[in-house]
C-alpha cells in the first residue's frame, strides 16, 4: 500500500469515527465514549502525518507505535459501544470496527518490517 493510500484510508477512518460518534446514545455513557472515540479515532490520521515527517527510522517506528496504541484503544471503545447497544447505526459501527482491525494489522506489520529492516542495517554497519 502506498503512503498516500494509507493516509487517505486513515483520514476516511477518522471521518467515519466522527460520523459514528453522532449516532451514539445521548446518555452519560454515550457522551463519554463518544468523546473518547473521537480522541483516539481521529488521532491516528493526525499522528500518521507526524510519522511521515519522522526525524529518523527510530522516530518513525515510535510514531507508528503511537498510532497502533490509538487504534487498539479505538477498537476496544467500539467493542464497548457495540456490547452496550449505545449506537443507533449497527451497520456503520460494524464497518468501522472491521476497518479498525484491518488498520491494526497493517500497522503491526509495518512496525515489524521497519524494525526488522532497521536491525538488519545496524548489523551490517
Amino acid at each position: 500500500m502506498k503512503k498516500h493510500d494509507l493516509e487517505r484510508r486513515l483520514i476516511e477512518f477518522s471521518v467515519d469515527i466522527i460520523k459514528l460518534s453522532r449516532k451514539l446514545d445521548n446518555s452519560y455513557a454515550g457522551k463519554h465514549l463518544s468523546s473518547q472515540l473521537i480522541r483516539s479515532g481521529t488521532s491516528v490520521s493526525l499522528n500518521y502525518g507526524e510519522a511521515l515527517s519522522g526525524e529518523s527510522k527510530r522516530d518513525f517506528i515510535h510514531k507508528l507505535k503511537i498510532i497502533l496504541k490509538e487504534l487498539r484503544e479505538t477498537y476496544i471503545c467500539l467493542t464497548i459501544i457495540k456490547e452496550t447497544f449505545l449506537c443507533r447505526d449497527c451497520k456503520l459501527l460494524e464497518e468501522v470496527k472491521i476497518e479498525a482491525n484491518e488498520l491494526i494489522c497493517i500497522f503491526v506489520t509495518s512496525i515489524n518490517t521497519t524494525f526488522k529492516n532497521l536491525n538488519l542495517k545496524n548489523k551490517s554497519l
